[in-house]
């Protein structure tokens, strides 16, 4: 059985400014809004980063799931690491198995969705889906969430896709154990940290070093042109290292 990271969701007070940002740093697209997301109050943007999506999310109407998000992590930050298996069955019944919560369960002839509780995982939302029908198991295949036609957006100048995702945890070995046991996949260790090794990516678990709670605080992405990100980011007083750019609270590094 294989595991892939294949969406990665930021959530924003404000959506236009930080796909503004986004657009103008990264040189990304957006491929899709999702109308579905109004029925949590949110409104979204997807932006195809090589075969992966990176989404974000910002409350419409008060008192949201992802307004309260906001308010406990301080502002706009990394939300959900969404991964994709080939085989959603065994991966539900590890879960049942192991008595993780679901805060979303859904079941279609094109896509099986499971959400699972971050009280119950720890660090972060950490979503498994499925792609049902003709090339669903392809690296460069369907997506339902990103809409019927994510790839004409895709633009490959500057980033070409998302090597690793980094939680910071208040017990990174305790929720890297966890994300672990409910992955069924064994830890490494690079540079001092617990690593979860996916099919095309990293997880990578790390204590809290920036006065911020628990949270998805950063990602690592594949550059084709890393000069120009830096080059737009350092405009915009983005720029938070020597590969490093800081953006939705997010730190982004390049690689």
């Amino acid at each position: 059985m294989w595991l892939r990271l294949r969406q990665i969701c930021l959530v924003a007070e404000k959506l236009a400014p930080v796909e503004e940002a986004l657009c103008d740093v990264l040189s990304v697209k957006v491929c899709f809004r999702d109308p579905g997301v109004s029925t949590f109050g949110l409104e979204n943007a997807l932006f195809p980063i090589g075969n992966q999506l990176l989404e974000v999310v910002a409350p419409v109407q008060a008192n949201t799931a992802g307004g309260r998000y906001l308010e406990r992590r301080g502002g706009d930050g990394g939300y959900m690491v969404i991964t994709q298996c080939d085989d959603h069955a065994p991966r539900r019944a590890r879960i049942e198995e192991l008595g993780v919560r679901t805060v979303l369960d859904h079941d279609s002839p094109e896509f099986r969705n499971l959400q699972l509780h971050p009280k119950d995982t720890g660090g972060s939302f950490f979503e498994i889906d499925e792609v049902l029908g003709p090339d669903a198991h392809d690296p460069d295949g369907p997506w339902g969430p990103a809409g019927p036609d994510w790839k004409a957006a895709r633009v490959l100048d500057r980033v070409t896709g998302i090597a690793a995702a980094e939680l910071q945890c208040d017990d990174p070995a305790a929720v890297a154990g966890r994300w672990s046991e409910i992955a069924q996949i064994p830890l490494i260790e690079e540079s001092g940290n617990a690593v979860m090794p996916l099919d095309n990516a990293t997880l990578r678990f790390v204590p809290c070093t920036d006065g911020r709670p628990e949270g998805l605080g950063g990602i690592d992405l594949l550059t084709a042109d890393k000069a120009a990100i830096l080059a737009s980011a350092k405009a915009r007083g983005a720029v938070s290292g020597d590969s490093q750019i800081h953006l939705c609270g997010m730190r982004i590094n390049l690689l």
